[in-house]
């Protein structure tokens, strides 16, 4: 019991590191990167404010936050004998989403993180990765076709909850359909600002290929 508790303490601790806030400091002497661009702690943000290096660097740690909780922590309770591999599955998506809580509200940032789609795609990556290719080719043509990160991000979230219908696309456990839909609707939840905005037209478009 106690080693499972540690899991599930390790991987909100783990989800919570502030990869932004402290990338922003430490390279680029920025104070907090939450009073600029969007004001949001994620990796989005950090690309807007802080170029695509840095963007790319929050990106990659924020999904394997969510990875690393998701497949190695239960990974380890199986082979310390803790857990049986039969229950491999639940250990996964619970640590998963205590790591994306744990990016959303960040002990170590006054609670006050990103919106998790870095590390929804590092749990997903972890728990179902079948699923991942398809949402990551629909996250790039939704953004290819409305520059809209917000919009893809959501999108792609939709698409991974409507894949665990497919039996060839979801573990054998069918309850995976439930925690698809709840991670959408995490998803849709952390972006409800942005649907604001874009139902106002005002939402920020990503530059590409020389189009603002």
């Amino acid at each position: 019991m106690i080693l499972i508790l540690l899991a599930l303490l390790g991987a909100y601790v783990l989800g919570s590191i502030p990869t932004a806030l402290w990338v922003g400091r430490r390279f680029f002497g920025l104070t907090d990167i939450r009073e600029h661009g969007s004001g949001n702690a994620g990796a989005t943000n950090t690309f807007r404010v802080l170029g695509p290096k840095a963007g790319s660097m929050v990106l990659l740690i924020d999904a394997l936050k969510g990875f690393v909780a998701a497949y190695f922590l239960p990974a380890w309770l199986v082979a310390q004998g803790a857990i049986s591999p039969e229950h491999e599955l639940y250990y996964k998506l619970a640590c998963g989403v205590l790591a994306i809580v744990g990016h959303i509200y960040p002990v170590f940032a006054q609670f006050r993180g990103g919106k998790g789609v870095a590390t929804v795609l590092g749990m997903m990556l972890g728990v179902a990765p079948a699923t991942v290719g398809v949402c990551l080719l629909v996250f790039v043509v939704m953004l290819l076709v409305f520059r809209y990160v917000s919009l893809a991000s959501m999108t792609g979230g939709v698409v991974f909850a409507l894949l665990q219908l497919l039996p060839q696309f979801r573990p054998a456990q069918p309850f995976m359909v439930y925690v698809g839909f709840v991670l959408a609707g995490l998803l849709i939840y952390t972006h409800r600002a942005n649907i604001g905005r874009l139902r106002a037209g005002t939402e920020s478009r990503v530059p590409l290929f020389g189009r603002k």
